[in-house]
């Protein structure tokens, strides 16, 4: 040990010979006695990829003195993770300082980890210089087998498909067209009644006769109905077979009208029979309106007068000629054919009315160019509804969700510019109508300062106007990331230029701008400003934009 008794007596024997030099020694004693020391050291010299190493500085200091450590990325080549805490222990009127730096590598080598100056009082004082082995993680290609990289390779996309919507749609399709076939287009099984009026007149009117005949009317004595039927059965019959106004005439018109049609050769029927028919008319007369009640045999007999005479009828009306045949079936056809129209007018009327109530009403509910755009279709509508991809874009990262991949674009640094920038990575989507657009970017630059952001912002603005771009408002808001990152957004609107027209259109305009030590992110949307859909996918990008500052 050092006595300092000893060298101050010795001081001053001397300094009787020599006052100068004497002072000059005791303020040297004197300033060794306070001055600061500085110690540094890892806890391990040898590493693997990524692994941490803790660099500790220790300075033993006075406790009025002031100390400032090394920050930043001082400790290049190595990358700091984290910077702890500096902690104090007092000893003997003295202060013991201890910092520590969390230390790590990514790529195997052997790095010297520099000097790291620490200020006391104003003056730097070195740590020593350490050389750090980082060694590579050893692959055991036994257990595990290598492979040749693979191509790259087309992935079909999963789109979105409304399948809800879809298969109401379909199930309301299916049951209009079942309803339409049951009871429009389905060939209905035919009724007694519907049988018995597509049957021939002639077969007809014999098959009512015969009902007639089972009948109960003349047991029950309603000789008024049994007659009423019996003369409608036989007018008919002669109004469809011989082509007479029977059912309207009265018994001597229509007896008139069946002698003039004899007489005229186009019936040839006798005439006892025409006698016989109007007298069994005449008696139906007086059953009807004088409430006369023959014998039941007369009644019966009166029946059976009617089929011979109707049997008669059928054989005295001259054959058709080809001409009335080929008339006939001209008419068959355009009955088929008016009938089948009448189908196709109610069906078209039909689904023309469900489709115009299923359309008021969506247009109640969902707004007329929600609907429209929903029919004819809308590029930002498609691109709203389509399914998103979460993908991370260029060095720093910029993490963002996105309707369509964005591409990288070429972007070549001018010489101008390789004294500032020194990467410079760019990725677009544009859309082949309208103004809408997204795009990233991110900058290194060559010396770690912080970017001008108003510069680069109003770079942006300046290449909008050079793109024929004009009335450009501009305001500006703090924006925060997803992960709780803060950057600059600029927004606002203008008159923009787009392919499919000549005239500028009114848009909108959004540039989100993050920056820190050597870097900078941009994020850059535009859209038309009455595109609603456009707006609705800008908010939905906006939210999903995360960033990586370090």
């Amino acid at each position: 040990m050092i006595n300092f008794n000893y060298i101050l007596i010795s001081c001053f024997s001397f300094c009787k010979r020599n006052l100068l030099l004497c002072l000059l020694l005791a303020t040297t004693i004197g300033w060794s006695q306070s001055n600061p020391k500085v110690a540094s050291g890892v806890d391990i010299k040898d590493i693997k990829i990524g692994e941490q190493i803790n660099f500790t500085v220790n300075v033993r200091i006075d406790s009025i003195d002031q100390v400032t450590f090394p920050e930043g990325q001082s400790f290049a080549p190595l990358e700091m993770v984290e910077s702890f805490a500096t902690d104090t222990i007092p000893e003997n009127g003295k202060l013991t300082l201890i910092k520590k730096y969390a230390l790590t590598q990514f790529d195997s080598g052997t790095y010297t980890l520099p000097q790291q100056k620490v200020i006391i009082n104003q003056k730097i004082f070195s740590t020593d210089s350490v050389n750090i082995y980082v060694n590579t993680i050893p692959v055991d290609t036994i257990a595990q087998q290598l492979f040749d990289i693979k191509d790259i390779i087309n992935v079909e996309k999963k789109n979105s498909f409304p399948w809800f919507w879809t298969l109401v749609i379909i199930g309301s399709i299916l049951i209009l067209a079942g309803l339409l076939y049951f009871f429009i287009w389905r060939k209905k099984k035919l009724t007694e009644e519907e049988k018995v009026a597509l049957l021939p007149p002639y077969d007809r009117a014999m098959l009512e006769l015969k009902k007639l005949e089972n009948s109960k009317y003349l047991i029950q004595d309603e000789y008024k109905q049994y007659y009423s039927e019996l003369t409608a059965i036989v007018r008919s019959y002669l109004e469809e077979d011989v082509h007479i106004s029977a059912l309207e005439s009265t018994t001597d018109q229509l007896i008139e009208k069946l002698e003039m049609l004899k007489d005229a050769g186009n019936l040839k029927l006798d005439g006892d029979t025409i006698h016989q028919f109007k007298n069994i008319l005449q008696t139906s007369d007086l059953v009807k309106f004088a409430k006369s009640k023959p014998d039941t045999s007369v009644a019966e007999q009166d029946r059976k007068a009617i089929e011979n005479i109707v049997t008669k009828t059928k054989d005295a009306i001259p054959p058709p000629t080809e001409e009335e045949l080929l008339q006939r079936e001209e008419y068959l056809e355009e009955l088929e054919r008016k009938k089948h129209r009448n189908k196709i007018i109610i069906t078209v009327v039909i689904a023309a009315s469900v489709l115009i109530i299923s359309t008021v009403t969506a247009v109640s509910y969902f707004g007329f160019s929600y609907v429209k755009d929903t029919i004819l279709g809308h590029p930002t509508k498609e691109l709203l509804e389509t399914e998103w991809i979460s993908s991370t874009y260029g060095y720093p990262p910029i993490t963002i969700e996105t309707p369509k991949v964005l591409i990288r674009q070429e972007f070549e640094i001018t010489p101008e510019l390789k004294a500032d920038i020194k990467e410079a990575q760019v990725f677009m989507y544009k859309s082949s109508i309208g103004l809408f657009s997204v795009g990233v970017s991110s900058i290194t630059l060559t010396k770690p300062v912080e970017p001008d952001t108003e510069l680069s912002i109003n770079a942006v603005l300046q290449q909008f106007e050079a793109q024929g771009a004009k009335n450009i408002i501009t305001k500006t808001e703090e924006f925060t990331t997803v992960g709780a990152v803060k950057g600059i957004k600029t927004y606002g609107t203008g008159k923009f230029s787009v392919s499919e027209s000549k005239d500028l259109v009114n848009g909108e305009y959004a540039i989100v701008t993050f920056g820190g030590k050597g870097f900078q992110q941009q994020i850059i949307l535009t859209w038309l400003e009455e595109d609603m859909y456009a707006k609705e996918v800008v908010d939905r990008i906006l939210s999903t934009i995360d960033v990586k500052t370090e």
